[in-house]
């Protein structure tokens, strides 16, 4: 299910948004929008982890983990 909502954008970044569009790399405003959010969702989930690790202390079980996620391809670049 979706919702639809209005936002308010920059010019700027509005001509970012059509700009990805028309050239291809996204199919819509929408798709822009949507996959910024959910980058910033993991991005909030991965600070919030890495708080609770620093006050917790490291997890040898996770450290393994670590390693092996360092070297997975990331669409955050």
């Amino acid at each position: 299910m979706s919702k639809q909502i209005a936002v308010r954008l920059s010019d700027e970044l509005v001509a970012f948004v059509d700009e990805l569009v028309e050239s291809g790399t996204e199919r819509s405003r929408a798709a822009v929008v949507t996959r910024a959010l959910e980058r910033e969702r993991r991005r909030a989930i991965a600070a919030r982890d890495a708080e609770i690790l620093a006050r917790t202390g490291s997890d040898p079980e996770l450290r393994g983990l670590a390693k092996h996620a360092v070297g997975l391809p990331s669409d955050l670049a």
